[in-house]
């Protein structure tokens, strides 16, 4: 148990760098492309290709920090209302059904990066392979769907109902 304690604070550190950095480079792309066009007259050719990559790597990076942290996006407006038991029923069933299309997700999503690798495609600008845009789609899948597996045993060992590890339904 110990050792996964210590794999888990990787994890979180290493979600958070790369959700970090991503939402700096965005930041850096953006803004360094419009002085660019206002200064110089022309945009960055390779702008739009380190924006994608970056947007694409904090999208499906950060399915897994947001359940980790229980601030994913919810329809909670009958949650809200259900009494008790129906709440934490809804709480261990939610996130299982979230972790089982998520993982059936990451079989497609592992699949297409397949065939991205045996295509050989480049990008235009950059000329890196296509498909190092999509390796973090089928790791941020198989994340996000290891911590709504964990989310949904909190529920199922604690009491009170819990959004995720460490935050309490206090509704």
């Amino acid at each position: 148990m110990k050792a996964l304690r210590m794999l888990d604070k990787w994890i979180v550190k290493i979600e958070e760098q790369i959700l970090s950095y991503s939402i700096i480079l965005i930041a850096i792309m953006v803004v360094g492309n419009v002085i660019s066009r206002a200064v110089i007259g022309s945009s960055w050719a390779f702008h739009q290709e380190v924006s994608r990559f970056a947007v694409t790597v904090a999208t499906f990076m950060g399915i897994s920090y947001a359940a980790r942290k229980g601030r994913h996006i919810s329809m909670s407006a009958f949650y809200d209302l259900a009494p008790f038991p129906i709440r934490k029923a809804l709480a261990i069933f939610i996130p299982a059904v979230t972790a089982i299309v998520l993982f059936t997700l990451s079989v497609f999503a592992y699949g297409y990066f397949i065939s991205l690798v045996e295509s050989g495609r480049v990008t235009t600008a950059m000329q890196v392979p296509v498909y190092l845009f999509a390796v973090f789609v089928p790791i941020g899948f198989v994340l996000g769907g290891i911590q709504f597996l964990r989310n949904m045993w909190v529920n199922i060992k604690e009491k009170e109902v819990y959004l995720a590890q460490e935050k309490k339904d206090y509704s």
